[in-house]
């Protein structure tokens, strides 16, 4: 802890020299460091998405770097926290040092769950899985859920104690009454009750000597020393013991540096080759991906099944007024073209995809339809009057040329502030600001070309299945 504190204290004067703030004193308010407890780690693992517990105890501890808002300060959390890492090193004897700059944890980049029947073998698997973890560049920050326990011992008969009728069960029963004692009577004095314990004498328990040394009665009644009837093994048990569908799991985590690697790639090779290898020595034990994977697969879940209800509803609610089961599909055109635009615009931003993108892909699903409806609108208006579809099309494309493009215009241009605010709130809502903008920015410019030339290829196709299949359509027939 005092190392971390030291590196700590160097961090904000190493991070204040490479990138000073203008608007205030340091990039950091102020440390805190606590022994015993991690609460800000206890507090995510709180969340829906947090992992185990960091746990409690004299062996634990955390330290704590509160930092300005991130517009007022000029160093990021990322790069605070890696050169936190560089400054620090390595420390003796940490079994885990974890690093993290997060305001709301969605979990870890990466972690793998395994379960089986057996402890041991889950033990071993962990640590194959973490050493091969361990060879991927920018990975860091590789651990297990795995804890030692306390120090047991462990009994085991031997064949010849069995043939005599010594059960583990007798075995382990004399040895807790000789060490720990066995309860006599009760014996009430005013409002306390005594119990009486009977055991050996403090002297002859006091090693593992003793023990080896005591004498075990048979069934049939012969005292025998220890030796002659059991082995004793003093070994470490577990701290505890983790379930999950009724199989016991113990959690391997990492980070990965995502300006060195991409943890979906890494995932994707972990699922399709590496895991597998590995398990295939273990029986009985699988693996499944939890944290930052297990959350994105169940958000997309969700979000895949209201979206297709969405897509129907749209449709319905198009099929309705236009009379007609195929011009719902050219107005809904535009909503691939929409996420595209949304994808291009997290490329000329510079962000990664994230949920919150995908919720504005989603909103932009909705929006991008409008100009799609207005042009079929006033196409079948047009063809109502009698002018013939190529006629209407071209009249549609002039007319509702600048209300489509300003309606567009003015959606980029009010989600324009948000997306260039730096505030701490409007990170949140920048990727979906992304995604609705210049996904309605790019369907619009797509919409102009796409929807009239498909208006076009409907009608040459009704007009060539009237020709040879029936009547031919007449002039003022809406496609």
């Amino acid at each position: 802890m005092a190392q971390l504190e030291e590196t700590a204290a160097r961090l904000i004067r190493e991070a204040d020299k490479r990138w000073p703030p203008e608007k205030v004193p340091s990039n950091a308010r102020h440390v805190l460091a606590t022994i015993g407890a991690q609460p800000y780690r206890d507090r995510q693992s709180r969340t829906p998405a947090g992992g185990a517990a960091g746990g409690s105890g004299g062996h634990t501890g955390e330290v704590h770097i509160e930092l300005y808002p991130s517009e007022q300060r000029a160093a990021s959390a990322e790069r605070m926290k890696s050169l936190w890492r560089e400054l620090t090193g390595p420390i003796p004897d940490t079994r885990d040092l974890e690093f993290t700059a997060s305001l709301i944890s969605s979990g870890d980049a990466i972690h793998v769950q395994l379960r089986g029947p057996k402890t041991e073998a889950l033990r071993s698997a962990a640590a194959d899985v973490t050493s091969r973890l361990a060879r991927y560049p920018g990975v860091f920050d590789i651990a297990d859920s795995f804890q030692d326990g306390k120090q047991e011992l462990k009994l085991r008969i031997l064949p010849s104690a069995e043939a005599a009728g010594l059960t583990l069960r007798d075995l382990g029963s004399q040895v807790r009454q000789a060490f720990y004692g066995a309860e006599v009577q009760k014996i009430q004095r005013g409002r306390d009750e005594l119990r009486v314990m009977v055991r050996y004498p403090e002297a002859e328990r006091r090693s593992l000597g003793d023990i080896e040394s005591m004498r075990i009665r048979l069934p049939d009644a012969t005292a025998v020393p220890f030796s002659a009837v059991a082995a004793v093994e003093l070994s470490r048990g577990f701290a505890s013991i983790r379930h999950n569908e009724r199989q016991r799991v113990i959690d391997v985590t990492a980070d990965v540096d995502e300006t060195q690697a991409n943890a979906n790639e890494i995932i994707a090779d972990l699922r399709t080759k590496e895991l597998p290898a590995i398990l295939a020595q273990y029986e009985g034990v699988g693996f499944t991906f939890e944290g930052e994977q297990r959350e994105q697969s169940d958000t997309f879940a969700n979000f895949r099944r209201g979206f297709i209800l969405s897509l129907i509803a749209i449709f319905a609610l198009l099929a309705i007024p236009l009379r007609s089961y195929v011009q719902p599909l050219v107005v809904m055109s535009a909503i691939p073209f929409g996420f595209v635009g949304a994808v291009l615009g997290h490329v000329v931003t510079g962000r990664d995809l994230s949920m919150l993108s995908v919720i504005g892909i989603l909103a932009a699903a909705g929006v991008v339809v409008n100009d799609s409806l207005v042009l079929v609108s006033f196409v079948n208006r047009r063809r109502a009057e009698g002018l013939s579809a190529r006629e209407s099309v071209v009249e549609a494309g002039a007319s509702r040329f600048r209300a489509i493009l300003l309606t567009s215009l003015t959606t980029f241009l009010g989600l324009t502030p948000i997306m260039l605010e730096r505030s701490l709130q409007a990170q949140f809502l920048i990727p979906m600001a992304i995604s609705l903008a210049y996904g309605v920015a790019f369907a619009t410019a797509v919409t102009l070309l796409v929807v009239p030339a498909m208006t076009l290829a409907i009608d040459d196709v009704k007009a060539f299945a009237a020709r040879h299949f029936g009547r031919a359509p007449r002039r003022a027939e809406v496609a």
